[in-house]
């Protein structure tokens, strides 16, 4: 019986010393062994990624950035203007054209159409003019008489009226550009036709 009574006490005072050994961290339950985490397997903590994902962008797919101008963008640049025809100098020149010529009885009359193509001076075979031959020398001469009429610095046009007709002569002298319009509707354009009646041809014979 003493036996059994002094096995008893043993048993018990083993048992409050292995209570004593385990610390309490408040909840009623033994705390975890250094080394191991609380959390569930498989997950991580909020705000930090899981190895190997990327955080999603914020920008909206497509948007580029400001001050970026896409590569595929359009763009609307206007045209430069085409340059103006330059007059031509007067005088002698290397007597060298291809114009086309139409003239008119009125603005709304029938066009009698002339081509003049000269090389120094001298009328080549395209020509298809009455007087090729008058206008290319007119041209060597002075390339200048298809230049558009413009009256004298400090002199006004005399206000006469000269007739209906119209005319223009377009292409190339001398390497120059030729766009010239022509009429009668003061003595400066009357003057201007006379002086190019050979370019002009039958049709624009000189007031």
């Amino acid at each position: 019986m003493r036996k059994q009574l002094i096995s008893v006490l043993l048993a018990l005072a083993a048992m409050g010393g292995l209570a004593a050994c385990t610390p309490n961290n408040g909840t009623g339950q033994p705390s975890a062994t250094p080394g191991t985490t609380t959390g569930s397997p498989g997950t991580s903590s909020p705000g930090t990624a899981a190895p190997g994902t990327e955080t999603p962008s914020t920008g909206t797919p497509g948007t580029p950035s400001p001050g970026i101008t896409p590569p595929d963008a359009e763009t609307t640049v206007p045209a430069p203007a085409p340059p103006s025809a330059s007059p031509l100098p007067s005088g002698p020149g290397a007597g060298d054209a291809e114009l086309s010529i139409t003239v008119k009885a009125s603005k709304d009359g029938k066009a009698v159409n002339y081509t003049l193509v000269c090389k120094d001076g001298a009328p080549m075979a395209e020509s298809q003019h009455p007087n090729a031959a008058a206008a290319c020398t007119a041209l060597k001469n002075n390339a200048a008489i298809v230049n558009a009429a413009a009256p004298p610095k400090g002199i006004s046009c005399t206000q006469q009226y000269g007739g209906p007709q119209v005319a223009t002569v377009t292409g190339e002298v001398n390497g120059t550009p030729v766009e010239t319009s022509f009429a009668l509707r003061d003595g400066c354009q009357i003057g201007a036709w006379n002086a190019a009646k050979d370019i002009l041809g039958a049709a624009g014979g000189a007031l």
